[in-house]
């Protein structure tokens, strides 16, 4: 019995020490759930502090390019403006607006496939390889220019593309200022973003949306080109299914749809590439194309749709009737040659109206101020759209011109939606791209999807923010590199003691005086001056930064390694050789084909006041040193010749810099010198600076490979989501090069005309 006692009385014992157990298993699962939990938000919180940032830099870097290119005009646009006035001869406002002519156009194309084009030799028609079109196009043609645009199997011919941008642009011009678009018929309209040469994208959307068709109406709204390796696939892609489908497609100019970006972001290298025969005219093709670009489409005359967006100024009733096709280029406003009171007043109205609806961005702040982070254009509060859509009677307006991260974004209580169609745009995982949907009540459908899917699913959340923030800083270091010179002058004017360290608030301080980016530099601190080892076993805070190793890693290869696709601003002025010689012209007041100093400066007080940095005599100084001959005169040749030179002094003194700090590298290699002071060279030695530079190149050959495009239309990631609602000549050469880079420098730093203010 006293057995049976016990083990009743074990019983209960045993079942409590159980539940204690248990209980105490469970608080420990808790606890280790809750310190798991508390790990990943901590690293969700640094991805998204890492993503954000470098979303910063990308957007900050492409404004940054938009805003050096309209402030460089704003000083062109000034000098035809004014120096006529002064020398008393007129200016053809056509000649301002570069305006284009085909009618005189030689339409003789010769054949470019690969093996031919490279030997420079004109293919005789039997050679081509490619398709045959005829005209007016149909749909069987529109499908073959989409399978051959998807395969690359051959070039269209030139003869084709010239037809194609031919009709497209006699058709366009028969159209009004703003396209009418009505989902009577089709009970839904699509819209589409900025698509920036990204064939595969359009492709996608195709595929995924269907054709467009009367039935099926699609929107695109503007910035076809520029920045990817397809925009003039994209172009003629576009305005093949505009000239088959003539009530099915909706086509709305960009900012972006004119000569001078293109020049500057690469459209123009691309069509030289690909048609380097034929490329001029069809050039003068592409711009006439440009100029009869509708500006905008209203959807059931309730939505408005527009590239950038709106002004407390925009007249939809002036824009309705202004005369579009004088327009070729935007950053070169016409003049009018009318001697008619008010006449340039009414011009310039007209020009701004059409800058601010393809320029601006929205805000969440009220009223409405100039663009200053794109230098054009303004920025507008939802007191301006709700006053705006009031006034007109529609509902809300989409626009495109920003890249989001989900390629889509609605603002001012559901009244603004922007919308961007190119994935990858940054690089690859860096965005979605999206498509909008309105229906008959005008309720909104998002469409989101990634080309090039398969490479984006191979990465790791961690891998893919890694990927897009690496390319960032190499972005962001090729900027600098441009900016060097006037980067170590802020560093040392600020180092009174020349120690070579600064505080981290004068370090950023200098990297924001010399490039005006805007950035978080504290956040990017540890890369652009990671701390020497002794900081890091340390771990205490860093209240000094080496100014020295941010310059040595700029002349290393740490980070020279950025692929920038967009031309330097010294360099486009160049290539646009029209441009200066309108300007040397304007300067030669007796056109005798020489400037000579004393009509060098009469231009001198319009040239003080973009110039604010340059004293009068400096600027007559820069005058002389373009004399290259030192015959007291400069000539059109010495003239283009320093733009040219400017360009290479610049690229040499870099180049001898990357040198010494490598020679340096060398040096410390030999002499295994371990944690260093701040003498301008990384702490690390020579082993594993070879063991990082193989890292670096391994990761740059991946980034590569990853950066590849993808033609394959069915490679995508779809997401459906509704919602409601980016010798002694030689000296003097070097000389007036250094000198004409700085003039160059100090237009784009200095312009004080902006063109949302200008008017």
């Amino acid at each position: 019995m006293g057995n049976n006692t016990s083990s009743i009385d074990r019983g209960p014992r045993n079942s409590l020490m159980f539940r204690r157990r248990s209980n105490i298993a469970v608080v420990n699962s808790i606890k280790s759930a809750l310190l798991i939990q508390r790990w990943y938000r901590r690293f969700l919180a640094r991805m998204e502090i890492r993503r954000r940032y470098t979303w910063t830099i990308f957007q900050s870097i492409e404004y940054a390019g938009e805003q050096d290119q309209v402030r460089l005009y704003n000083f062109f646009n000034a000098l035809l403006t004014h120096i006529p006035e002064t020398t008393g001869r007129p200016v053809d406002s056509r000649e301002t607006s570069q305006a284009s002519s085909t009618e005189a156009l030689d339409f003789k194309f010769s054949d470019e496939s690969d093996e031919l084009a490279e030997e420079g030799i004109n293919a005789p028609e039997r050679a081509y390889q490619g398709p045959h079109l005829k005209f007016p196009l149909d749909k069987k043609q529109l499908d073959v220019i989409i399978d051959l645009f998807r395969k690359k199997k051959n070039r269209l011919h030139a003869k084709y593309v010239a037809g194609i941008l031919k009709e497209a642009a006699s058709k366009l011009k028969r159209l009004s200022n703003l396209n009418q678009a009505s989902t009577a018929i089709s009970k839904q309209v699509t819209i589409c973003g900025d698509l920036h040469g990204k064939l595969d994208d359009l492709l996608v959307v195709f595929y995924k949306n269907g054709l467009p068709s009367p039935e099926n109406p699609y929107v695109f709204n503007g910035d076809f080109v520029d920045r990817g390796k397809k925009g003039l696939e994209v172009l003629l892609l576009l305005l093949s299914t505009f000239l088959v489908f003539p009530g099915g497609v909706f086509l709305n100019r960009g900012n972006h749809e004119d000569t001078v970006m293109n020049v500057r972001y690469g459209f123009v290298r691309e069509v030289h590439q690909k048609y380097k025969h034929n490329a001029e005219r069809l050039l003068k093709l592409i711009d006439e194309v440009y100029r009869w670009l509708p500006l905008g489409t209203i959807v059931n005359n309730r939505v408005l749709v527009v590239h950038g967006g709106i002004s407390d100024s925009t007249d939809l009733d002036l824009i309705r009737s202004l005369d579009r096709g004088k327009y070729v280029s935007l950053l070169r406003p016409p003049l009018t040659s009318s001697t008619a009171p008010g006449a340039e007043v009414i011009d310039k109205v007209e020009w701004k109206q059409v800058f601010d609806i393809l320029w601006s961005d929205p805000q969440p702040n009220e009223g409405c101020r100039p663009n200053s982070l794109r230098g054009a254009g303004t920025y507008f509060g939802p007191d301006v759209t709700n006053k705006f859509l009031q006034r007109y009677k529609l509902q809300y307006l989409v626009r495109s011109h920003e890249c989001k991260p989900e390629g889509w974004e609605v603002m001012h209580g559901g009244k603004v939606i922007t919308i961007f169609s190119a994935s990858n745009y940054y690089e690859i995982g860096s965005n979605k791209g999206a498509y909008v949907k309105l229906d008959p009540q005008l309720d909104t459908k998002f469409v989101l999807y990634t080309a090039a899917a398969s490479k984006t699913r191979k990465l790791t959340f961690r891998q893919s923010v890694g990927l897009v923030e690496t390319s960032a800083l190499r972005e962001l270091a090729a900027r600098l590199r441009e900016r060097r010179v006037e980067l170590e002058r802020e560093f040392v004017s600020r180092d009174d003691k020349n120690s070579g360290m600064l505080t981290v608030t004068k370090w950023c301080e200098a990297l924001e005086a010399a490039t005006n980016l805007g950035l978080p530099w504290r956040m990017l601190k540890d890369k652009l001056a990671p701390p020497d080892n002794a900081g890091l076993i340390a771990n205490a805070p860093v209240t000094e930064l080496c100014y020295r190793k941010t310059l040595h890693l700029l002349d290393t290869d740490s980070f020279n390694c950025a692929q920038n696709g967009t031309t330097t601003v010294a360099e486009s002025l160049y290539k646009n050789k029209s441009s200066l010689e309108a300007i040397f012209r304007i300067i030669d007041k007796d056109n005798s084909g020489q400037i000579s100093l004393e009509e060098f400066e009469e231009a001198c007080a319009l040239l003080e006041k973009h110039f604010p940095h340059n004293t009068h005599e400096q600027l007559l100084e820069m005058c002389k040193m373009m004399d290259i001959n030192k015959d007291g005169l400069v000539d059109l040749n010495e003239f283009l010749e320093t733009f040219r030179l400017c360009e290479n002094a610049k690229e040499q003194l870099l180049t001898n810099l990357q040198e010494t700090a490598l020679a340096a590298d060398k040096k410390e290699n030999g002499h295994d010198s371990g944690g260093k002071n701040c003498e301008g060279t990384a702490p690390s030695g020579g082993a594993t600076r070879k063991s990082n530079r193989k890292r670096a190149s391994g990761k740059k050959k991946n980034s590569s490979k990853l950066a590849e495009d993808s033609d394959d239309y069915e490679d995508y990631e779809a997401k459906d989501g509704n919602s409601g609602r980016p010798g002694d000549s030689k000296a003097a050469a070097a000389a007036a090069a250094t000198s004409t880079n700085g003039m160059v420098t100090g237009i784009v730093a200095d312009g004080n005309g902006q063109a949302g203010e200008k008017n």
